[in-house]
């Protein structure tokens, strides 16, 4: 816990499973926890990774936040999120970071997926993006060592553009044109950051994990 504020009570230090500063800047944001303090592995040292061999999102965050959360002795909050597209049979799925390759950059993720779409025309470039945030507390580890881990889950829907357009957001956000949209509309990259955060799978699902946290005192 860190120190308050002229004898104010310390906060609660809640770990966020990322190295990402914009993963952990956005879920602050999106989880307006008033009393907890969110850090995340950098912060509190942990360099090892954890392979992340779940076939579903969900088998992946649980896998995450109990892991960092046996690691730290924290309070933790893990994200295992992608992108489903109907025309690759629900791909890239769990690999959505890594679908150009273990290193791919964005820029590489996308080509790769526009490529593969080339010549679809709009009403078969359905896609979401789904997010799952598991929560691990280890001061409920059962006796023999197992942590129960609680789940929530939000959707984005949308379909994917035929070019990047747009600089905001990160990842598949330049292609991936939301729902509301019409063919050839605007994407997320275009979107202003709050837009985004009203409505995105990442939004959905911290709304339904805030209070949760508040219910354990963050």
């Amino acid at each position: 816990m860190t120190a308050g504020r002229s004898g104010a009570p310390p906060r609660p230090r809640l770990l966020v499973a990322t190295r990402s500063r914009h993963k952990l800047a956005e879920l602050r944001d999106l989880l307006h926890l008033g009393r907890a303090e969110l850090v995340d592995l950098d912060d509190v040292g942990i360099a090892d990774d954890v392979e992340e061999t779940g076939a579903t999102f969900a088998a992946n965050a649980a896998l995450k936040a109990r892991f960092y959360a046996r690691r730290s002795g924290l309070p933790t909050i893990a994200d295992d999120s992608g992108l489903e597209v109907d025309a690759l049979g629900g791909g890239p799925g769990v690999r959505t970071r890594r679908y150009a390759g273990e290193r791919a950059t964005d820029a590489e993720n996308n080509a790769k997926l526009l490529a593969a779409l080339a010549g679809l025309p709009p009403d078969r470039r359905g896609a979401r993006y789904r997010c799952v945030l598991a929560l691990a507390l280890p001061a409920r580890g059962g006796p023999r060592g197992g942590l129960p881990v609680t789940l929530t889950r939000g959707t984005f829907e949308g379909r994917i553009g035929t070019a990047p357009r747009g600089t905001n957001g990160f990842g598949y956000d330049p292609i991936f044109e939301p729902a509301g949209e019409s063919p050839g509309g605007a994407t997320v990259g275009e979107w202003p950051p709050e837009r985004k955060q009203a409505v995105s799978h990442r939004a959905r699902a911290a709304r339904r994990m805030a209070p949760i946290l508040e219910g354990h005192g963050f």
